[in-house]
């Protein structure tokens, strides 16, 4: 018997504008063991089939049509107890966020024994035993131990195995997986979906895994539904849909999926997409503002130079030197990036990427070594007005958009702060001047200025960011995983930019990733890092295709398989 029948579902939200649909004419099913990949852009409504499914559909949203059955059993006219009985115990969910799935003041031994004795009724010592037995299903090294420790003390891979074994507490018949492997690096991703496949296969469950990353979908789904705007555009086998795809979209979706095995000059954009942001034709950035006054040198000269970098944190505080417990996350790193190069530095979570920018940018105060920016030892500006006129020169893009921007300032006031603090403009008039400018060249345009970050999606708070970044006319760009939340579509938009700003404006960059297509695609040169040490770094195209140290040969074997019914084109 078919595990899941989604038939004719339409999900509605009222709003004071009228009701949006969300999801229109939705009909899937899923069998026993059989994983159906639901892939498509932020806003497609996949989210919103699993939240309806089990039941979480936020309000004021509802399902207004079609029905939804478990093993030939209608499970969406339920009422709110039943659902409660059907949640856990027969449909398990993994969410996109670990950490926020997880009770932070609640050991992960709590957290799991509370599930099983909800879902299965048995007594706490066997529960007990059941939960640490999943730890150990799941991959959790010494679970026994383990399992009394809290979810800020896993790393972000770890977390999402604890939410994986949470979701099979009450041995259920279907898991929907949201996002499961978004931000998560290639080595700890592909334990997950290991994971995930072996699950279906050992136990029976069926699974619905909605992602953006057609590489995971290629890699994991036996079926895949293909959204759009709320509708199903195309449904097949993994392999037809990325091999010989019908639908337009789908097409234009796979055609921009970056190869792993050449570089382009661009990345392709979703054409099928009618409000695809470009800037506008024409611009000329070397006549522009961002272009005026920039002496950068020879694109040859050192801009960057870090020399036996070490930062070490202190875990356990003691009054006694001897019971203190350090972490060192930079061990002796020395690099260095030339004038008008893109830098990309690769490696698993944790292994002190995103410290050696935070470093770099004066946010953290390294143990010991030495870092020259132009010359200039940075380490040994004491005071903040020694430092400013360095630090003007290097700006951050960072991850995660929306946390980095003030919501509760306009997008005018956010650009427009760091061009006050730097007294790059005469006047307030001259400085809004410069905020519409900036707003054009990362393609948003004037009307964006009096807006609120929320009133933006993803790819847009993104664009924000550059441009706030681009405010102070930096010549040291840090990207630290600026595109890994973005659906493919909206990733190849911001990379377009960031390349066609490098180029033009002869920036420099240091561009950290865990994808490493994109970094084929970005940067000039590559360091690859494990566990705070800089392992190699050489040539982008040397080290793909001729990588010196094992642990980078290991990091390229596991990059998931992707070759479209594009793969052939340049």
């Amino acid at each position: 018997m078919t595990l899941l029948t989604i038939d004719g579902m339409r999900v509605e939200f009222p709003s004071r504008r009228g009701h949006v649909t969300a999801v229109e004419d939705l009909t899937i099913t899923v069998e026993p063991g059989e994983i159906l990949g639901i892939v498509g852009e932020s806003g497609a409504g996949k989210s919103t089939i699993g939240n309806a499914v089990i039941g979480l559909l936020e309000p004021p949203g509802e399902m207004t049509a079609g029905h939804i059955a478990l093993h030939g059993e209608r499970i969406d006219t339920l009422t709110d107890a039943q659902k409660r009985s059907v949640r856990g115990a027969r449909i398990g969910m993994i969410f996109q966020d670990p950490l926020t799935s997880l009770d932070p003041l609640q050991t992960i031994e709590t957290q799991l024994i509370d599930t099983i004795r909800e879902n299965l009724g048995v007594s706490e010592s066997d529960a007990s035993g059941r939960a640490v037995a999943l730890l150990d299903a799941v991959g959790i090294p010494d679970p026994a131990i383990r399992i009394k420790q809290y979810p800020h003390q896993f790393s972000g891979g770890m977390r999402q195995r604890v939410v994986i074994a949470l979701a099979l507490c009450g041995e259920p018949d279907l898991i929907i997986a949201d996002e499961p492997t978004t931000a998560l690096d290639v080595s700890v991703q592909a334990q997950i979906l290991d994971l995930l496949k072996g699950l279906c296969r050992d136990r029976n469950v069926g699974m619905i895994l909605i992602t953006h990353d057609m590489g995971v979908i290629a890699e994991t789904a036996d079926r895949v539904a293909v959204m759009y705007r709320g509708r199903v555009v195309e449904t097949g086998t993994t392999g037809q849909i990325i091999n010989a795809p019908v639908h337009d979209y789908t097409r234009s979706l796979i055609s921009a999926v970056p190869p792993p095995d050449r570089r382009l000059d661009r990345f392709p954009l979703v054409t099928y997409i009618e409000d695809a942001q470009e800037r506008p034709e024409g611009l000329d950035l070397a006549t522009h503002w961002l272009g005026q006054s920039r002496d950068y040198g020879a694109a040859s000269e050192e801009l960057l130079r870090i020399d036996n970098l070490h930062m070490r944190f202190v875990t356990r505080h003691s009054i006694f030197p001897s019971r203190r417990l350090f972490l060192d996350a930079v061990k002796d790193v020395s690099l260095s990036i030339k004038s008008g190069e893109v830098f990309g530095l690769v490696g698993e979570s944790g292994s002190g990427k995103s410290t050696i920018a935070r470093i770099v940018t004066g946010i953290y105060t390294p143990t010991s070594g030495s870092i020259r920016f132009a010359g200039t030892e940075l380490t040994a500006l004491k005071t903040r007005k020694e430092a400013s006129p360095w630090r003007r020169q290097m700006q951050m893009i960072f991850q995660d958009p929306f946390s980095s921007l003030n919501s509760r300032m306009r997008v005018k006031d956010i650009i427009a702060e760091p061009i006050h603090f730097h007294n790059l403009a005469d006047n307030a008039a001259e400085a809004q001047k410069i905020v519409t400018d900036l707003l054009d060249v990362v393609g948003l345009g004037a009307q964006a200025a009096g807006k609120f970050p929320h009133e933006f999606s993803g790819g847009q708070r993104q664009r924000i960011s550059i441009a706030r970044a681009l405010a102070t006319r930096p010549r040291f760009l840090i990207c630290d995983e600026p595109t890994s939340a973005l659906d493919v579509s909206i990733q190849a938009q911001v990379l377009n930019l960031l390349k066609d700003l490098q180029q033009e404006l002869n920036l420099t960059m240091l561009f950290i990733s865990h994808d490493l297509p994109v970094i084929r695609q970005m940067c000039d040169r590559v360091g690859v890092m494990r566990n705070g040490q800089l392992l190699e770094v050489s040539e982008t195209e040397t080290l793909f295709n001729d990588p010196r140290h094992d642990y980078t040969r290991h990091l390229l074997d596991l990059m998931p398989v992707f070759s479209g019914f594009g793969s052939d084109k340049n």
